[in-house]
């Protein structure tokens, strides 16, 4: 038996093992039915949607999620690595007050221990839900509510520029979407910030490869898995040159793939780095260091793919029509160059940057810990 009396704030963390294992819909139902507050991997964001979506934990996790695992006292982690990004590298600061059970179908991954007198399952996940669905859990809906009041009391920060364009964009796609994800900052933002609705939807990420390039792929793959179903692809400005001679077999199968660039006109991961760590020595990654961008909307109409160029994302609303019917499109959405992918952990420390007002801070910690 895993769940007792002596748990009052039990967190459910899934990563892509469970849709490997065909568990979705069990986690789903035991996390309905006990009302656990359900978080993800960043590569498993897409197994907590609509109501269920809460955040994924790690370097650019979602603040809440993060701040929930100080104040859980049982992490329940099924088909997630728990890598060096989602733990950190002192492992002892990792959900310091909560006991861990851990699934796995890897015994290699369970040989790594990361926290004492873990509690460890080399079975496969959806034998590991039966399990738990066996079980006399009770109802943790205080728990689940205290979350989500920590939540909304955060909602204002970490709010930057692409993850308000990502939220316009949710915004306008239909229930259970495919949606493709390429490598960078947006990325993250998708992570972050791109709640569907639904809960059948698939966001399609490359994870820990990092390819950028393989947002349209992707999206084309998807297309044509569905017999030419619909697909939503977001991408980089960068990720989007690497692959963009594949608008052509867009036009030419006529396949209905939807694209969202975000384009703040550099190379945003390691822009900031070098804005960061070396004093605005842009180096391959901005204007003065010699990366430009083309015309990405005259690139898609030469090959037959109608698109437009916006100034801000607050004018998708105005293209409801592109995003729903069943034709190729293209979006060239303006972002500032000094856009910023908040927040972020320091797996070395723990600490989560930037800083917000210790009041605020305070706050949440009061809520998460009533």
């Amino acid at each position: 038996m895993i769940f007792s009396a002596q748990y009052h704030k039990p967190i459910f963390l899934v990563g892509t093992g469970v849709r490997s294992a065909g568990a979705v819909q069990l986690v789903h139902q035991f996390v309905k039915k006990t009302n656990i507050p359900l978080l993800t991997t960043m590569n498993g964001v897409d197994l907590a949607q609509d109501d269920l979506h809460i955040g994924f934990i790690g370097t650019h996790g979602n603040r809440v999620a993060n701040m929930m695992l100080r104040e859980c006292d049982l992490i329940v982690s099924v088909g997630a690595r728990l890598s060096l990004r989602q733990v950190g590298r002192h492992t002892a600061n990792f959900a310091p007050q909560a006991h861990l059970v851990r699934c796995d179908i890897d015994e290699n991954e369970l040989s790594r221990n990361i926290k004492e007198n873990e509690q460890k399952f080399s079975t496969d996940a959806a034998d590991f839900m039966r399990m738990l669905l066996a079980e006399e859990v009770g109802d943790y809906s205080a728990w689940r509510q205290q979350c989500l009041e920590a939540k909304a009391v955060l909602a204002p920060y970490d709010r930057q520029p692409g993850n308000c364009a990502v939220e316009a964009i949710a915004a306008l796609l239909p229930p259970n979407p495919n949606v493709s994800v390429d490598v960078g900052m947006h990325q993250c933002w998708c992570a972050q910030s791109l709640v569907l609705k639904g809960y059948d939807g698939r966001i399609h990420i490359s994870g820990g490869y990092g390819t950028m390039g393989c947002g349209l792929p992707f999206a084309i793959g998807s297309s044509i898995a569905m017999q030419g179903g619909k697909v939503y692809c977001i991408a980089g400005d960068g990720g989007f040159q690497m692959n963009i001679q594949e608008l052509q077999t867009i036009q030419r199968e006529q396949l209905p793939v939807k694209i969202f660039i975000l384009n703040n006109r550099v190379l945003g991961k390691i822009s900031e780095t070098q804005h960061f760590n070396h004093g605005d020595r842009f180096a391959a990654t901005a204007v003065s260091g010699g990366y430009t961008v083309p015309e990405f909307t005259q690139i898609a109409q030469a090959y037959g793919i109608k698109a437009v160029k916006l100034s801000s994302y607050q004018d998708l609303g105005q293209y409801a029509q592109w995003v729903n019917d069943n034709e190729p499109c293209l979006f060239d959405i303006a972002l500032p160059e000094d856009s910023l992918l908040t927040p972020k952990i320091k797996w070395e420390t723990g600490k989560i940057s930037p800083a917000i007002s210790q009041d605020v801070v305070n706050q949440v910690e009061q809520i998460l810990k009533r």
